[in-house]
């Protein structure tokens, strides 16, 4: 439910014009320090009044902020909606990509894999979905490798396991 409430938020944001990307980063700020758990703490406290919480996050927009951006923080106090900035800035994280045609994904493996191989990955992808995706790596404890694009929808699961499986069920449906 909060995701459809944030994509509204979000698409309210982009309609109204103006530089997305400055809105996002902005808003990726704020998402970045609400992890830290005293801020989330505060954010969430029926405690504080909402004017203090709209407050803090106002004077952490700083002096230059934009106009809209205060406002949104405004009207998601006013609203009791100051939990949704991590999802309205990952709605808008989304929009950019789609509009760019460039997306991030992640590699899971228990190795490091080298600089050829990542690349060779990223251009199979690039040729597969059209778009330009670049990838990271982290490491893991599964048994194979693990490609995955989220806002494109794709995950790709090379393991020992998903290999022995599908060769058993192979195996059973010749016989």
């Amino acid at each position: 439910m909060e995701v459809l409430i944030a994509k509204r938020y979000a698409k309210a944001l982009i309609d109204a014009g103006g530089d997305i990307a400055s809105s996002a980063t902005t808003l990726n700020a704020l998402s970045q320090a609400m992890q830290d758990n005293e801020i989330a703490q505060t954010i969430i406290s029926p405690i504080i009044s909402v004017q203090t919480k709209v407050d803090m996050l106002v004077a952490s927009l700083g002096e230059n902020a934009d106009a809209k951006m205060v406002n949104l923080i405004k009207l998601l106090g006013e609203k009791r909606r100051l939990d949704l900035v991590p999802l309205i800035a990952k709605d808008l994280n989304a929009t950019l990509q789609k509009e760019s045609n460039h997306y991030e994904g992640v590699i899971k493996s228990p190795t490091v894999l080298n600089e050829d191989t990542v690349a060779d990955l990223e251009n199979t992808l690039n040729r597969y979905t059209g778009a330009t995706v670049k990838l990271t790596q982290k490491e893991s404890q599964t048994q194979g490798l693990i490609v995955s694009v989220e806002d494109l929808g794709i995950e790709i699961n090379f393991s020992k396991q998903k290999i022995k499986e599908q060769l058993i069920d192979f195996i059973n449906k010749s016989l």
